[in-house]
């Protein structure tokens, strides 16, 4: 895949991961289209990125994702690569708690739905392009889960199994390629209640995202998250 030249669509993109790619590949002539909740959070990010615009929206709800998917077809009809790493997380224990399957619908939904509906949205666009990419920001709890945050790696885990089939499905449309990027734990605002200020810079995942597109190397893990992924690599190869 190209890493000049792309237009690209970046869920989250006001802060933390999806700030860091939209950075990284703005300043590789790429136009970036970043998204996020907040207008205030994005006139700023804006402010640190050059050929990027940015579209206001919640694409975990229904009406924001065709609203969105919309103004891109319509108005950026260029756009050949999205970044779906917006997401939702919820810090806490299974004992003290009465509301887990709230957290987890919301996480889920998030995380998991509102991502195989953007995708779907935005499909047939990105198969007319001669060079497109789907890219997934899931996580290293695709490879466990973790006591505080009881439910978020499941739906990561259903993402990792969604972008796997998504990708076996168009593997023979050589125009479009599927990527998933596993980060660690990554000091962001996003994980700061879980201990994210010893985690990796999110420019590291930005750089290894980079090397990964222009290598075409679809699965993308990332720091701590690179000995589990040889660890089942090799396990897969025992049994194969």
């Amino acid at each position: 895949m190209k890493t000049t030249g792309n237009t690209i669509f970046i869920s989250g993109g006001s802060a933390g991961i999806g700030l860091a790619i939209a950075k990284k590949f703005s300043a590789s002539d790429n136009k970036v289209i970043i998204n996020g909740r907040s207008e205030e959070r994005l006139e700023k990010a804006l402010a640190e990125l050059s050929n990027a615009v940015a579209i206001q929206g919640d694409l975990s709800i229904e009406a924001d994702r065709i609203r969105i998917a919309e103004d891109l077809k319509v108005n950026h009809p260029e756009v050949n690569m999205i970044v779906n790493n917006a997401g939702a997380a919820f810090g806490y224990l299974l004992s003290e708690t009465t509301n887990a399957h709230e957290k987890a619908a919301i996480e889920m939904n998030t995380n998991y739905l509102a991502i195989i509906h953007f995708t779907e949205l935005m499909l047939p666009h990105l198969l007319q392009k001669a060079n497109a990419a789907v890219a997934n920001v899931s996580s290293i709890a695709v490879f466990g889960s973790h006591k505080f945050l009881p439910t978020y790696g499941a739906t990561k885990a259903a993402l990792h199994a969604y972008t796997m089939a998504l990708r076996m499905t168009f593997e023979e449309a050589k125009n479009l390629q599927v990527y998933e990027i596993y980060p660690p734990l990554v000091n962001t605002e996003f994980s700061a209640e879980i201990g994210g200020a010893n985690g990796i810079p999110p420019a590291e995942v930005a750089d290894e995202f980079f090397i990964a597109l222009e290598n075409s190397q679809f699965d993308v893990p990332v720091g701590e998250t690179k000995k589990y992924a040889v660890a089942v690599a090799e396990a897969m190869s025992k049994i194969s």
